[in-house]
């Protein structure tokens, strides 16, 4: 592990960047780690952070692509169905990998995206 100002905060990261610990995460820092992979953080974007945070929490594992599009797919892709395409979309540097990173979930969790 090492340490990594984020949003004007020191945080353990491990080498893939994702957050040590999980109740370190805020929105802030999303934005912030958003930022540096050139990203700007939509209401969609959103939508799929806070159903990644509310979900790890409740079961401590991420859901599978197919539970995040059937959940917040209508925020995604509102006039058509939603599909994994869109989901990458949002996140193009690895969709579901990356959508947990920002979301603050262990790198260890997100191997099922």
């Amino acid at each position: 592990m090492s340490a990594m100002q984020i949003a004007g905060r020191q945080l353990e990261v491990n080498k893939q960047g994702h957050l040590a610990y999980f109740d370190d995460w805020e929105p802030s820092v999303a934005t912030a780690l958003a930022e540096e992979e050139g990203l700007s953080l939509t209401e969609c974007h959103w939508a799929v952070i806070n159903f990644l945070r509310e979900y790890y929490a409740t079961h401590e594992m991420p859901p599978s692509p197919k539970v995040i599009i059937k959940t917040v797919g209508a925020h995604v892709s509102p006039h058509t169905p939603c599909s994994r395409k869109h989901l990458e979309g949002l996140f193009p540097n690895g969709g579901c990998k990356q959508a947990c990173r920002l979301a603050g979930l262990p790198r260890y969790y997100c191997h099922s995206c």
